[in-house]
């Protein structure tokens, strides 16, 4: 069944068009890439999916519902999550406190019960540290605990924000260049780490990545844009043979 569509969805920054019509599916269940050259427009269709840009015209539907003029965190409540091309932890937080504000809209408790310490706070509060405390443990970073994100290596740090990210509960994960600022042996570990959260999660997974190794390894169907309009899409055999995506790329090694 269709978890996401993308109908003729346009972003115009000042008159300059970002995104232009883009129609785009992902099914539940499923694990997509999304690419294209530096600007094409990529990191915008997060931030339109995402609740941090308005479309300018479009619609986003979700699981039947337009997402159109919802904020991130209503559209995070929803069941979308995501990770950032540069890490954006709280870095002056620890490791535990950054899963544990990723699920502040799961609490269901008012300020009274805030205020007052009642039952319900606390098993709330309990629950939910509990369960914050079980991923780090299931990701083997459970040590890190109490440690500032900032503290650990870069890898690590990515690791941290994934999971900050499935604290959420979401249905669907969108990964922006997780490989990004990784070394050979930590991509390798990323592309381990990301086959098995998707087998392990009941959720799909869509990610932008210029790393093709990455790509070509995880992800059953490839969209392909360039300045803001999907040239190709496809499997990823498919894709490598696409004219149009080769021109796209045209003088880059990876493809």
């Amino acid at each position: 069944m269709t978890l996401l569509e993308i109908k003729d969805l346009t972003q115009l920054f000042s008159g300059l068009c970002a995104v232009s019509e883009l129609n785009l599916s992902l099914d539940e269940r499923e694990l997509i890439g999304l690419i294209g050259p530096n600007g094409a427009g990529k990191t915008t269709v997060f931030n339109l999916a995402s609740g941090f840009y308005q479309p300018t015209h479009g619609e986003i539907i979700f699981q039947g519902r337009n997402l159109a003029g919802l904020k991130p965190h209503r559209v995070s409540a929803l069941g979308i999550a995501r990770t950032f091309q540069n890490i954006r932890l709280w870095k002056e937080m620890s490791v535990l406190d950054n899963i544990l504000v990723a699920q502040h809209f799961q609490l269901g408790y008012g300020l009274g019960s805030l205020f007052f310490r009642t039952p319900r706070y606390l098993k709330r509060e309990r629950d939910i540290r509990h369960r914050a405390l079980e991923l780090l443990e299931i990701f083997k970073i459970d040590k890190f605990a109490d440690e500032k994100p900032g503290n650990l290596p870069y890898g690590m740090q990515r690791k941290v924000e994934i999971v900050r990210a499935l604290a959420s509960g979401p249905k669907l994960l969108l990964l922006d260049e997780p490989a990004a600022g990784l070394q050979s042996t930590d991509v390798t570990e990323l592309i381990t780490l990301i086959q098995w959260v998707f087998d392990q999660f009941d959720l799909s997974i869509w990610m932008i990545e210029h790393q093709m190794k990455v790509v070509m390894s995880l992800c059953s169907r490839i969209a392909v844009i360039d300045f803001g309009r999907l040239i190709a899409s496809g499997t990823p055999s498919e894709i490598q043979q696409r004219p149009k995506v080769i021109k796209a790329y045209l003088g880059d090694d990876q493809l």
